[in-house]
């Protein structure tokens, strides 16, 4: 069924082919700042953030996305840049969805590093090329709860992942440094074969749900979340709105 009026911000958590066969809708790349404001031109019925770019380009405005609730856009946020988004925004209209959404929400997740991964370009499909720290915890305590290896040992290997930089974390690195540490060379072997068929993407898992959750809203023609605040238009703000219009328009121009 088609859904016309969906659009959705995605990188390297979903395949493209993938995602539209949850939702059928208008795809784009993972949003950066000035995104939404122009999107909203296009008069959308609702946004889905999954992926967002950061450090060398500007992430995404918390107030964009708040001028979008207030012109009546349902904004939903899942897995990635949309769980950070939707965990500090949802008081105030924006619908998080999934496990990493609520871990964020709650306050058992705070730093933007437990989702962040870097990957490849944009004709490659944006691969990932490093292993989301939430990734990494939902697979160790799965791990766990199949006896593959000691909470302990979960813990140890928690502990080392999280201390590497973002870029770098991967399942291989995590266990070559855990021998090193003095994990029991018989616990890291029975990860290592559990893993190919065990380890649980936490990411893609919550951007699917996030998906079905915009297609059962649609196709119950489901009004957006009114704005719960008073959309506050500074110098600032009209700025922003200027600098992503004179984007726009050197886009159209190239």
């Amino acid at each position: 069924m088609s859904m016309s009026g969906l659009y959705i911000f995605l990188g390297p958590t979903l395949p493209r082919a993938e995602a539209a066969r949850d939702l059928d809708a208008a795809y784009l790349p993972p949003v950066a700042q000035g995104d939404i404001i122009r999107l909203c031109a296009r008069k959308p019925r609702a946004i889905g953030i999954v992926d967002g770019f950061f450090e060398n380009i500007p992430s995404v405005w918390h107030k964009e996305i708040l001028h979008a609730i207030d012109q009546g856009v349902a904004v939903f946020g899942a897995s990635s840049m949309g769980a950070l988004r939707a965990a500090e925004l949802h008081p105030f209209g924006m619908i998080g969805v999934g496990a990493i959404f609520e871990a964020f929400r709650d306050g058992r997740l705070e730093d933007d590093d437990e989702v962040a991964v870097i990957h490849g370009p944009a004709e490659l499909g944006y691969p990932s090329l490093s292993e989301a720290m939430v990734n990494i915890r939902r697979t160790l305590a799965d791990a766990v709860a199949d006896d593959v290896i000691p909470a302990a040992t979960a813990m140890l290997l928690e502990g080392i992942a999280k201390a590497l930089p973002y870029r770098d974390r991967g399942y291989g690195r995590v266990l070559r440094l855990a021998v090193d540490q003095g994990v029991p060379e018989e616990e890291v072997a029975d990860l290592k074969l559990w893993l190919p068929n065990g380890r649980f993407d936490q990411k893609r898992d919550d951007a699917r749900e996030m998906l079905r959750a915009m297609r059962r809203w649609a196709g119950q023609g489901a009004a957006a979340p009114e704005a719960r605040f008073h959309f506050e238009r500074t110098v600032l703000w009209d700025r922003a709105v200027r600098d992503a219009a004179s984007l726009a328009d050197r886009e159209r121009m190239e």
